[in-house]
């Protein structure tokens, strides 16, 4: 099964208002992100600028660390992210705060943050079904039952973000045969290069989610263009 577009989805993690590199989902060993994209600088402002100079992504995703962890979402780090991303929309998993909806700004609802189902996404948000190895984190309920699922989803393998080992490509085809065809499936985590890519499109997947790869220069302006260029 393949889709009939492909979306390669750049990622900036945040913690304390600077972006910072993610190691294998252990937030205490995130540092402040260095990278030959913007050189001397970790604000995720510039950082968004940077990737939109690299390819003309069309959506960009966020990870408010502050408030997935609970410190408090930070609305003015996402407001300036949205007014420097040039594509047509951030992403932001921002642990479910209550901030005022920002123009161009769609919310992810992380299942490590959702206590019981009662906090489930709604229709229009965007569901990310986060694993540490093959531990589910979030509600079991939630992950058993697909008709509570958002038309989008994404699959989060916590231990493969950073770690350039491979996608887990078992686990997201059997989301992927879950979900059914009337959703679409994302991955996130470990991908190394474009062959990753190539074989995510024809495992089904409507996209992908991506830091490292872009940041080491791994994943080149061709792969990108062959893969998520139509």
């Amino acid at each position: 099964m393949v889709h009939g577009s492909f979306e390669v989805i750049p990622v900036i993690d945040v913690k304390g208002s600077r972006a910072v590199r993610a190691v294998a989902g252990d937030r205490a060993r995130y540092l402040p992100l260095e990278t030959p994209l913007a050189p001397g600088t970790s604000d995720p402002a510039r950082i968004a600028s940077a990737f939109q100079r690299l390819f003309p992504f069309r959506t960009l995703y966020v990870a408010d660390l502050d408030g997935i962890e609970g410190r408090g979402a930070n609305g003015a780090m996402q407001a300036r992210v949205a007014a420097a991303w040039a594509g047509a929309v951030v992403w932001i998993d921002d642990g479910a705060s209550l901030l005022p909806t920002v123009a161009g700004i769609t919310k992810v609802i992380g299942s490590e943050t959702c206590p019981s189902l009662d906090d489930r996404p709604d229709p229009g948000s965007i569901l990310s079904l986060d694993f540490r190895g093959v531990v589910f984190q979030g509600p079991a309920a939630l992950l058993e039952s697909p008709d509570l699922w958002p038309e989008r989803v994404i699959v989060m393998t916590m231990a493969r973000v950073g770690m350039g080992n491979g996608p887990d490509f078992d686990q997201l085809e059997a989301i992927i045969r879950e979900a059914g065809p009337a959703r679409k499936v994302y991955a996130a985590g470990g991908v190394r290069n474009g062959d990753d890519l190539r074989r995510l499109r024809t495992a089904g997947a409507a996209g992908v989610l991506v830091a490292t790869a872009l940041h080491n220069g791994q994943l080149k302006t061709g792969d990108l263009e062959e893969v998520a260029g139509g």
